[in-house]
């Protein structure tokens, strides 16, 4: 049995099993539904291939040689992916436009005698739904921001608040960056943008907007990607939570926390290289001859002192002047994290009276 899925909204997905996306895993790696697994009924070159044919040549040629990559797909994807999957299973299926590529999977798998759902649109329907919440509406989100200078362990700060129970976003989890040229993570490549935009729609659309959201301080753009203007406009008008701390100890933490990029020379050179447009040949030098000599402390702390302290104190004064509370922290330990974690639990969840 096929049934219509009419949205994208959480309850509609979760009637499901499993969110199925049957575009080709070029359009996937773009964007998708969060929590979607790509079993795509064309490959890319056999939808480039189908595509060249439907436009150049043939319509029936194209739909015909289309169907037969379709009908050989999914039989692998039932002899692979799917082969495992109880009779009361119960995927939805998604494709560009709600077409023919999810109608055809959609069919085959209701004939297995699971129920399939297929949604309504296709990604387009999801897509419109995240720029209508991200981009089209001027309603403000409820945001705190954590604010403070570079190295006060903002974001491991973030995530103890998280598992206290404090409604969070990390952006920069999601951006998969650290938020400066130093940022990018070895292991993890950067989303496209449409796709930070989902993982953050997704992401909000769970937050109860009457009970704030603590959100770290960002620029607009977290390496590659931008934050959404509707979320942006909020944290520039938004309270803040400022933590500080001394250079000495921000260095050391920094250090640790960014011992991936220490074991990377290449990286490490070349994020220095893209200071060069802001600091003179000099400064240039000696941060690079700290990081052949692998004097990292010193290198993190020249950093701080040089360049990412002044950009901080200049991008703190284009939001707006709303300090919740402002204090410092003498240790950067996981003691120290917990400890200023249960302060901020305690003022975001204080009662209102």
């Amino acid at each position: 049995m096929i049934d219509e899925a009419p949205d994208a909204e959480a309850n509609t997905l979760a009637l499901y099993d499993e969110i199925i996306d049957v575009r080709s895993p070029e359009e996937f790696a773009e964007d998708h539904l969060p929590g979607a697994i790509n079993l795509p009924v064309l490959s890319n070159m056999e939808r480039a291939e189908v595509g060249t044919i439907y436009k150049q040549e043939s319509k029936f040629r194209a739909r015909r040689i289309g169907a037969a990559y379709v009908a050989r797909n999914v039989a692998r994807h039932l002899e692979t992916a799917l082969c495992n999957k109880p009779a009361d299973y119960r995927p939805l299926v998604y494709c560009w436009r709600g077409g023919m590529r999810s109608g055809a999977m959609a069919t085959i798998l209701a004939q297995v005698g699971w129920r399939t759902g297929v949604l309504k649109g296709g990604y387009k329907t999801w897509r419109r739904c995240v720029v209508e919440a991200l981009r089209d509406s001027d309603a403000p989100f409820n945001v705190i921001l954590l604010d403070g200078q570079t190295g006060t362990a903002k974001s491991e700060i973030l995530g103890r608040l998280a598992a206290l129970g404090v409604q969070t976003l990390d952006l920069e989890a999601l951006a998969a960056h650290r938020g400066s040229v130093f940022g990018g993570l070895a292991a993890k490549a950067q989303p496209g943008q449409k796709h930070f935009e989902s993982q953050i729609w997704n992401a909000l659309r769970a937050c109860d907007n009457d009970r704030p959201i603590l959100i770290e301080a960002e620029s607009n753009r977290i390496g590659r990607c931008e934050i959404p203007q509707r979320l942006w406009q909020s944290m520039l008008t938004a309270p803040h939570i400022v933590v500080h701390s001394d250079a000495r100890t921000r260095a050391n933490y920094l250090v640790h926390a960014y011992a991936d990029i220490t074991q990377d020379r290449e990286h490490i050179t070349a994020a220095i290289d893209r200071l060069a447009p802001y600091q003179s040949k000099e400064q240039i030098t000696i941060w690079r001859d700290m990081a052949d000599t692998e004097h990292y402390a010193a290198l993190a702390a020249s950093l701080m002192l040089e360049h990412y302290d002044p950009l901080y104190d200049r991008s703190r004064t284009k939001r707006a002047d709303k300090t919740l509370a402002e204090f410092s922290l003498e240790r950067l330990d996981i003691a120290g994290i917990n400890a200023a974690a249960e302060k901020i639990h305690d003022i975001i969840e204080a009662p209102i009276g």
